[in-house]
């Protein structure tokens, strides 16, 4: 049974407390404004994993994973890391004809782009998501980036976009540069690494935090890695959902 928490007015569509994906659009849909709004998608067990034997889906849950596609079917762009576009096997985004009028009505083509964050480029340009993208893929990296990978991820028929010095990609330079192409509503799903980046460049908005009742132990990685902030940064919570155990929580930038 799902269950509904005081910090969100969203009730069950039906009698036996399915959320419908016009429910759960309304519940997460992007601020009306003009600058752009970056949102990270994450999942952690309760001691603090991100992640099982390298992928995110083991702590996960069918709940976990409808939201997740609703939170696809309303962003602009999804941004992710190399490594995890390599592990998690990262396909194009697809048109979902349940969320076709409300992209059309938003001025949103079919389905969000994919922006891939990659200083070296050391990506597979034959796979789908190069290859084959209803919207075409975006590759963010920096000047220093290989010139015969650029143009390999430019055959392919992706867009590259420089967004750093180097080999290192600027994560608010990353942001402005998709805001300036129209992709204002930002999705990152990491991973850790690149959502680290984001946070310690105080570039992240929002966080819809999936909490799995679940304990792995080990080493595997928190939600956010990479470089701390000197000062931690308070988010308050503005919504929480709960099924099976599961807490799907949403955290706004105070």
């Amino acid at each position: 049974m799902r269950r509904l928490f005081p910090v969100t007015d969203l009730t069950p569509a039906d009698d036996e407390g399915e959320w419908s994906l016009d429910q759960l659009a309304d519940a997460y849909a992007y601020p009306e404004q003009d600058s752009p709004w970056l949102r990270a998608n994450m999942v952690s067990t309760l001691d603090g994993a991100a992640q099982h034997d390298g992928r995110s889906q083991p702590i996960s849950c069918a709940s976990d994973m409808l939201i997740f596609g609703t939170l696809r079917a309303l962003a602009d762009v999804v941004v992710a890391g190399a490594e995890t576009v390599r592990l998690e096997g990262y396909r194009p985004a697809r048109a979902r004809e349940a969320f076709a009028a409300r992209r059309a009505a938003a001025g949103q083509g079919p389905a969000p782009a994919i922006a891939v964050v990659s200083g070296s480029l050391d990506l597979d340009f034959s796979l789908p998501l190069f290859a084959s993208p209803l919207v075409p893929t975006l590759v963010l990296t920096g000047t220093g980036a290989p010139a015969d990978r650029i143009q390999a991820a430019r055959k392919a028929g992706a867009e590259v976009v420089i967004a750093g010095e180097g080999s290192r990609v600027d994560p608010a330079r990353a942001v402005q540069e998709l805001a300036d192409r129209g992709l204002k509503r930002l999705l990152t799903e990491g991973g850790p690494r690149m959502l680290g980046q984001f946070v310690a460049a105080g570039v992240l908005d929002e966080l819809c935090l999936t909490l799995s009742p679940m304990l792995t132990a080990g080493d595997a990685q928190r939600i956010a890695g990479g470089p701390s902030v000197a000062v931690p940064e308070r988010f308050a919570l503005t919504s929480m959902l709960e099924e099976a155990g599961f807490l799907f929580t949403r955290y706004r930038r105070i």
